[in-house]
């Protein structure tokens, strides 16, 4: 009831029903844990939630700021509250991503021997796909002739092409040819549903577990692997950023720390 303007203003600015939901459970637990109606929460209060995030939770500082996001949407765009909130939340631990070699990637898919687990992990390596985007792939969204595939309403509600390879096409056209226009190329269990990310996080672990590999991997490393094996064949920057739908280029400019040429080209000075 109270949250129905909140939920409301989210859809309406076109939201991702991820953030949405996040959105209204921190708000939720906010009130809940201050035992307070929303219209008396004070900037104390949401201080004090937030510290009970990070001290009783053990949340991550991403988790926070996420938290603190979500409060701060409400109390400010929709209530119009006038709340700073000038509260100084950790800086979380910057990490490089996990990233699989060819020959791991190359071992991860043989492993697998179903053949729509198989296509659809391939598609999230060779196109650079996140998870929520290859389970809402529709027949419309690939241009086999030009090997092209479009992503519809990806990360920030933006629209996309990226590349498709040669070797997934055989698979391709034969999964399109079994899926209605409209409906989802990897069907869910339910009418009408795709498959969901969890079911596809399970297909990859297994995989991965039976390749053999002990990388702490997940189905994004897939996505990371992409780029940087871009990145290590001499493709530009601008064109992977484009690719991937980064907003800013310092963010796939990250893999360049990570990709092996750039490392290879330096020389130990215990060699020299």
């Amino acid at each position: 009831m109270f949250f129905d303007a909140l939920e409301k203003e989210l859809k309406i600015r076109n939201f991702s029903q991820r953030t949405i939901t996040a959105y209204l459970y921190y708000n939720r637990d906010l009130v809940t844990y201050c035992r307070k109606d929303p219209t008396m929460i004070a900037e104390a209060d949401i201080k004090d939630y937030l510290w009970y995030l990070l001290d009783q939770r053990h949340v991550a500082a991403a988790t926070a700021r996420l938290a603190m996001n979500a409060i701060k949407f409400y109390y400010r765009t929709v209530k119009k509250r006038r709340f700073y909130f000038n509260f100084g939340l950790p800086r979380g631990a910057k990490r490089l991503p996990v990233v699989l070699s060819k020959t791991e990637v190359a071992a991860l898919l043989g492993a697998v021997t179903n053949v729509k687990h198989r296509l659809l992990l391939s598609l999230m390596y060779s196109a650079g796909l996140r998870v929520s985007e290859v389970v809402a792939l529709k027949p419309e969204d690939f241009d086999l002739d030009y090997h092209v595939l479009w992503v519809r309403q990806g990360k920030g509600n933006k629209d996309r092409q990226t590349i498709l390879a040669d070797r997934v096409l055989n698979e391709l056209r034969q999964r399109l040819a079994a899926a209605p226009v409209g409906h989802y190329v990897f069907s869910g269990q339910g009418p009408g549903s795709h498959l969901t990310t969890r079911s596809v996080e399970k297909v990859f672990q297994q995989a991965l577990e039976l390749a053999g590999i002990k990388k702490q991997a997940t189905c994004h490393s897939l996505r990371h692997s992409f780029a940087t094996h871009l990145l290590e064949s001499g493709v530009d920057a601008v064109y992977i950023q484009k690719l991937l739908g980064h907003r800013r280029l310092e963010t796939t400019l990250i893999y360049a720390r990570i990709a092996s040429n750039f490392v290879g080209r330096i020389t130990s000075p215990l060699d020299s």
